[in-house]
C-alpha cells in the first residue's frame, strides 16, 4: 500500500496549521506503509518509507501579482501529474493541491480522498488578496470535493459546513479530528523563558497565536486592547499577514493600544523573519510561554535545529 500526499505546506515551509497536520500524518502513516508527499518548496526528504519532494514555483509568468500565487499552484499541480505516480490513493490538503488530486485520480485511476481544514466558501475576505483568484480558488475546490470518494472533516462542525456549501454525499463526509503528539507537544514547569521575554508569569496573560488574517480576528482584538483589565498581559504570537494593507492595519492597531494602554507584547516581525521555524520550538515552552518580545531569545534543541536548518 502506498499513499501519495498533496500539500502546498510542508517542512520547513510551513505557516499554518495544514501543513503542521501533514507533516504529522506523513511521518505517522510511514509507520504503516509507503508514503510520498509532492510539496511546494525544494524539499528533497528520504526517510524509512517516507519520501518527500518540493517542487518550485514556475518562471516566466507575466499575470498579475494577485493570480500568480493561484496560477503557479495550479502549475505545480500539473507537474505533480506529470511525475509518475504508483501510489494506491491520492491524499490532497488544501485548495491547492485540488487540481492535482483531480489530475492524478482520473489520470491514474486511483481513489481521492481530500482532507477539508477549511472552505473556500466561508472566507469572503481572500478575494481581497486574489481578487479573481479567489474565484479559481472557489471552483476548484467546489470541483474536487463533488468527485472525492472520501472527504474528511477536522471536526463535527467543519462537517457540516461541507454538507452546507458543497455538493458532497453525506455519506462520504467523515470526522477525523486534528491529534497531537503527547510526546512533543507537553507542558513544562521553567518560566525562564518567560521571564527572559518581560511576561510576568505571575499574572493573568491573553494570548493570541495565530496569522495576520482576517479569518483569526486579531484586528478585532488589537483594537479591544485597550478596553481589557490593564492588569492583564497582552502577548500577541502573531505570524505573516495575509496582505500589505492588513499588516499596516494590524501594526497601526497594536501601535494604538500601546500607546493607550501599554502592556502588550507582539512577536509578528520577529516571525515574519523567521518563520521557516517548526512549530517544534514553540512546543519547548510552557503553557502560557508561547510568547516574546522582539527581543528575545529561545531554547533550542537536536529536533528544532533539525528543522530549522532543512
Amino acid at each position: 500500500m502506498k499513499a501519495l500526499l498533496l500539500t502546498n505546506e510542508y517542512p520547513p515551509n510551513i505557516y499554518g496549521g495544514a501543513g503542521v497536520h501533514v507533516e504529522f500524518l506523513s511521518r505517522e502513516l510511514a509507520r504503516l506503509m509507503d508514503v510520498e508527499v509532492r510539496c511546494f518548496g525544494d524539499q528533497r526528504v528520504e526517510e524509512g518509507r517516507l519520501r518527500v519532494r518540493g517542487y518550485p514555483e514556475p518562471s516566466g509568468m507575466t499575470a498579475p501579482s494577485y493570480l500568480r500565487p493561484v496560477f503557479g499552484a495550479m502549475a505545480r499541480d500539473v507537474a505533480w501529474a506529470g511525475t509518475n505516480v504508483d501510489a494506491n490513493v491520492v491524499h490532497c490538503h488544501t485548495w491547492y493541491s485540488h487540481l492535482g488530486g483531480i489530475l492524478i485520480s482520473q489520470g491514474y485511476s486511483i481513489p481521492l480522498v481530500i482532507t477539508v481544514h477549511s472552505l473556500e466558501p466561508l472566507r469572503p475576505w481572500k478575494r481581497e488578496q486574489l481578487r479573481g483568484g479567489y474565484d479559481l480558488s472557489c471552483w476548484v475546490e467546489q470541483t474536487a470535493l463533488s468527485m472525492a470518494d472520501a472527504v474528511i472533516a477536522v471536526s463535527a462542525g467543519t462537517r457540516a459546513d461541507i454538507l452546507r456549501v458543497t455538493p458532497v454525499r453525506p455519506e462520504r463526509v467523515h470526522v477525523i479530528y486534528n491529534g497531537i503528539d503527547t510526546q512533543l507537544y507537553r507542558p513544562v514547569e521553567a518560566t525562564d523563558a518567560l521571564e527572559r521575554c518581560g511576561v510576568d508569569p505571575g499574572k493573568p496573560i491573553v494570548l493570541f497565536v495565530g496569522r495576520i488574517t482576517r479569518q483569526k480576528g486579531i484586528v478585532h482584538l488589537a483594537r479591544a486592547i485597550p478596553s481589557i483589565d490593564p492588569a492583564a498581559q497582552v502577548v500577541l504570537c502573531a505570524g505573516a499577514p495575509d496582505t500589505p494593507e492588513i499588516a499596516v492595519e494590524m501594526e497601526q492597531a497594536v501601535a494604538d493600544a500601546q500607546r493607550q494602554r501599554g502592556n502588550v507584547s507582539s512577536i509578528s516581525r520577529r516571525w515574519r523573519a523567521t518563520r521557516r521555524w517548526s512549530r517544534a520550538r514553540w512546543a519547548e515552552f510552557p503553557r502560557s510561554s508561547s510568547m516574546a518580545s522582539p527581543g528575545c531569545s529561545f531554547p533550542s534543541s537536536s529536533r528544532t535545529r533539525r528543522h530549522s536548518s532543512r
